[in-house]
């Protein structure tokens, strides 16, 4: 819990400077991961009529309404949400920015879904000016589904990846992405080469990484698609860029699998491959990883790799079902992930409830509470950005959402005691999805409003 001083307010803030805002309702956070087990008390915090104060894009403070309205300043706006709940900006530790127009395509698994439907659709985004249009509508679309940061994939055109960071910088978000890296096994018009694809990338790294709230991640594709001097050069650039994240694809199907013990006999096996390319460390995050053993998973967890559990794509696809506990119990630090556009939904509430069902066939159980810290300050700490975001901790960036509790017939039937945060956050990830964030704040700033469709590229995508 927030530390109090002798006054009651929570310490160091008795005095709020001009210019703040702040946002009541119920609220809750989390300060540490709560468990799979029976979630441990002290890792949220759940207050029934909250108040957060924010000025200069970060939260100054979080506490009772009651404690802190007496020291606002009489002209401080305050926005107040009874019938929501105010909790941290979801954040996708794997997602593709190409992909929206491939979701919900019919009929394929892994391999023939990307040479049938993905790898058509992000030919189109050598030309800047698509790669603009679509950037726009896909961070619009992140926001409207509550996701104010993420781990994205741009494709293998530079321009790509310029576009997006363009569009994240005008937005003030905490974006991670970088161009795809693919000199193999893909069709002309996205392949690059070894050597063109290590300059593109420090081009990029330059411009982009660390500028604003902006990183970049080295991104091969998979292991498949790229020679074993790309690779090489991929490790290189992880290993000569400080604070640069590295993103790839890892163990999702059993015939990719097989292509990659022949691509790589010399290889123990696929995470090897990874391994000896100098790709796996505490700032790499494996998407995937479903038929895996429990050595490779003593491998990430002695290395600090990172996996993202991807549960809608997993089952879209037919890949498999993710061993979540297996991976916990191993010390494997694990994010949550849309996926999209294997994934069927940009929406983490969907995810989250997609993750329970994955669970659930396992024979293992995901509470609520552990679903939303993955979505939040899990995620965070997935992505090395949970000293600036994941939480409404003071001095952290004030991303947040307003959740309608009782966004449809369906939720508002279920609508949930404010007493019971537990069976609060069960109903929105099982029965929530896009219709329930009402409104989505990056840095303090409102980015996407429910009642308005505010976000230019939504809205014409919305009118038109």
């Amino acid at each position: 819990m927030t530390d109090r001083n002798s006054a009651g307010f929570p310490a160091g803030c008795t005095v709020f400077p001009p210019g703040c805002s702040a946002f009541r309702g119920p609220l809750l956070h989390f300060l540490a991961d709560p468990g799979l087990g029976n979630p441990d008390p002290a890792s949220y915090e759940y207050l029934q009529d909250g108040l957060m104060v924010v000025a200069d894009g970060r939260v100054l403070v979080t506490g009772t309404a009651e404690q802190l309205l007496p020291a606002l300043p009489a002209a401080t706006p305050v926005e107040h949400w009874p019938n929501s709940l105010i909790v941290p900006g979801f954040i996708d530790t794997h997602v593709h920015m190409p992909q929206l127009r491939v979701m919900a395509s019919y009929g394929t698994q892994l391999l023939e879904w990307l040479e049938t439907y993905t790898f058509p659709t992000e030919s189109q985004f050598a030309d800047a000016a698509f790669s603009a249009s679509q950037s726009q509508l896909f961070l619009d679309l992140l926001l409207a589904h509550g996701s104010t940061s993420g781990l994205v994939f741009a494709t293998s055109h530079q321009v790509s990846a310029d576009a997006l960071f363009a569009a994240a910088e005008s937005y003030g978000m905490a974006l991670t992405t970088g161009k795809v890296m693919m000199d193999s096994n893909a069709p002309e018009g996205l392949r690059d080469t070894a050597e063109d694809s290590y300059r593109e990338s420090r081009e990029l790294i330059d411009r982009w990484h660390g500028k604003g709230r902006l990183r970049y991640a080295i991104t091969p594709r998979f292991a498949a698609t790229s020679s074993a001097q790309q690779l090489s050069y991929a490790g290189q650039l992880l290993a000569d860029c400080p604070g640069v994240l590295m993103q790839t694809h890892w163990a999702e199907n059993h015939a990719e699998i097989a292509w990659i013990k022949e691509l790589f006999p010399e290889r123990k096996d696929y995470l090897d491959v990874y391994d000896h390319f100098g790709l796996l460390g505490d700032r790499s995050v494996l998407a995937h990883g479903i038929h895996i053993s429990d050595e490779n998973r003593q491998r990430l967890a002695q290395t600090g790799t990172r996996i993202a559990f991807c549960p809608t794509s997993n089952t879209f696809l037919g890949s498999g079902l993710f061993d979540l506990r297996s991976s916990v119990d191993a010390g494997v630090q694990v994010g949550l992930a849309s996926d999209v556009g294997g994934g069927t939904s940009l929406s983490m509430l969907v995810t989250m409830a997609e993750a329970y069902k994955v669970c659930q066939l396992r024979g293992q159980s995901l509470n609520p509470l552990k679903a939303f810290y993955m979505a939040t300050l899990g995620n965070a700490e997935v992505l090395h950005q949970a000293d600036q975001t994941g939480n409404l901790q003071a001095g952290k960036y004030a991303d947040f959402l307003v959740l309608d509790r009782v966004a449809g017939p369906l939720l508002k039937l279920k609508d949930t005691p404010e007493s019971d945060p537990s069976g609060m956050l069960f109903d929105l990830m099982i029965l929530g999805d896009d219709r329930a964030i009402r409104r989505t704040y990056i840095a303090g700033q409102c980015r996407y409003d429910r009642d308005t469709v505010k976000g230019a590229a939504l809205n014409a995508c919305v009118s038109g």
